[in-house]
């Protein structure tokens, strides 16, 4: 991974950014339209929303009037939990999708395994898929039971899982789980909410390779080939999130960080969902 451009190909053929700009809590209009503007000027290609977000009107007004061809932007939201089950999921999409103003989506996810209901919704995200209507689908906070569980029922694969995970996070299990299925693992909160960026250990290599902690925590993402979507609304950290390309991190110092493991969520477990 040497550029800001560069993508993973998921197992049905799609190139998806490794590196993409999120945008939970970014305010609809003027905040999420100004972000992901700065954002394409400094070269991503990804956007992760969500209906739950409420901002993709935004999101889709910055995609349209970027002056950037739609094929180069790839762009990512999900289905919220209350909208879940067969019936509902479609009409839940045919609500973002007229939010969005765009022809396609390319990649839509179910947000949370909600127990009951997410066998029902892959069904439907199968079909938008089959329809043309998404060039790519998956899951999000889904453990590995909860793949199985898809797995007994689908006609298509997940082709990716968008899971907390950060380095005291690293969830290896599921990691090695989605790698072997061919499932491409994407990190949300890769930066635990800023929780981390004071780690002693990460601090001192963030002094070693002359970048700063996030820094250090987004290059381990995409060396474990974790496709990864930090947010921010400034200028300043946009860039400096997006300036990682231009070092590797050792073996040595790779599995350093991954040893800060603790098992910490700054979110929900996924079988806390109710």
């Amino acid at each position: 991974m040497k550029s800001i451009q560069d993508t993973t190909v998921l197992h049905n053929g799609v190139n998806m950014p490794w590196l993409g700009f999120g945008v939970y809590k970014v305010e609809e209009g003027q905040q999420v339209e100004e972000s992901i503007h700065t954002a394409f000027e400094v070269g991503y290609r990804s956007i992760d929303t969500a209906a739950f977000y409420e901002n993709e009107v935004g999101v889709g007004k910055a995609v349209r009037n970027s002056g950037i061809a739609r094929e180069e932007i790839f762009v990512t939201t999900k289905v919220k939990n209350p909208d879940q089950g067969y019936e509902s999921t479609l009409r839940a999409f045919d609500e973002s999708y007229k939010k969005l103003g765009l022809d396609y989506i390319d990649l839509y996810l179910i947000h949370w395994a909600v127990p009951g209901k997410y066998l029902d919704t892959w069904r439907a995200l199968e079909k938008l898929y089959k329809d043309g209507l998404v060039r790519a689908i998956g899951v999000s906070n889904f453990q590995i039971h909860h793949i199985e569980d898809v797995f007994s029922i689908c006609e298509v694969k997940p082709m990716v899982n968008q899971v907390e995970y950060h380095p005291l996070l690293t969830q290896e299990p599921l990691l090695r789980y989605c790698k072997e299925q061919q499932i491409q693992l994407e990190a949300w909160s890769p930066l635990a909410r800023g929780q981390i960026l004071g780690n002693p250990t990460l601090v001192e290599l963030a002094e070693k390779y002359q970048k700063s902690p996030a820094q250090i925590v987004l290059r381990w993402d995409l060396q474990n080939g974790v496709v990864t979507i930090p947010k921010s609304v400034t200028v300043k950290r946009i860039k400096e999130n997006a300036d990682i390309f231009d070092f590797e991190i050792s073996q040595e110092d790779m599995k350093l960080i991954s040893g800060l493991n603790e098992d910490f969520r700054t979110g929900l477990h996924p079988d806390e969902i109710k």
